[in-house]
């Protein structure tokens, strides 16, 4: 699933995309506020973390704009002040949930995928198409009874599969689903991943329309 961190520190920022990556998301990183909503503009995010102290534009103002358009995407502050003021008003304008940035890291992802699940992502932490069922939480996925772990980047080809079922997706678009916006992809990455989930899932499961993409059916069996 795709999410966009806000954060100008280098040092951090490094160590979030790498923690949140092997946690299954694809993370599309920015240093400032008014690149962060230039990127949303694109669509297609689960949640956001952003900072509140940016360059350019500051993450309370950001914050409020995206409110004011009327977009309901999840978002989670990050403070270096654990202050009782500033997450008031980080509430009080909008944000769903607040973090400091000392906090440890299993407890940012968990928080985040806590937002997602409440924002309606799935039906009780699932995702279902035909006979695979996708557990968003222990990313596991489970078809004809058989329930297997895949890996975070197979997870991520598959929910973007089956979050659209019935539609063919490009590889550039699960590359986008995967990685985010601001990775270097090896060239056929996407198909190494959608081979291995043919491996474990069948070879019917996933289907390709040569020179256009990959696809799964709304009914699987």
């Amino acid at each position: 699933m795709k999410l966009l961190l806000v954060e100008d520190d280098l040092l951090l920022g490094d160590g979030l995309c790498a923690a949140l990556g092997k946690a299954g998301f694809a993370v599309t990183w920015v240093r400032d506020g008014k690149t962060a909503l230039g990127t949303l503009k694109a669509g297609g995010f689960a949640v956001m973390v952003l900072d509140i102290g940016l360059p350019v534009m500051g993450g309370m103002e950001v914050l409020c704009e995206l409110r004011k358009t009327d977009d309901n995407l999840p978002v989670l502050m990050l403070t270096a002040r654990d202050t009782t003021r500033d997450k008031v008003i980080s509430l009080d304008r909008g944000a769903d949930d607040y973090l400091v940035k000392t906090a440890d890291m299993e407890e940012l992802i968990a928080r985040l995928r806590a937002l997602i699940r409440r924002a309606g992502h799935g039906s009780g932490g699932t995702l279902n198409v035909g006979d695979l069922t996708l557990d968003l939480v222990v990313h596991t996925i489970t078809r004809n009874g058989k329930t297997m772990t895949i890996s975070c980047r197979e997870f991520a080809v598959l929910r973007a599969l089956m979050e659209n079922a019935g539609r063919v997706l490009t590889r550039g678009q699960l590359e986008a689903s995967l990685y985010g916006w601001s990775h270097d992809v090896d060239s056929n990455a996407i198909e190494v991943h959608i081979h291995n989930l043919r491996l474990k899932l069948g070879a019917d499961c996933i289907k390709t329309l040569r020179g256009i993409g990959y696809t799964i059916t709304r009914s699987t069996s």
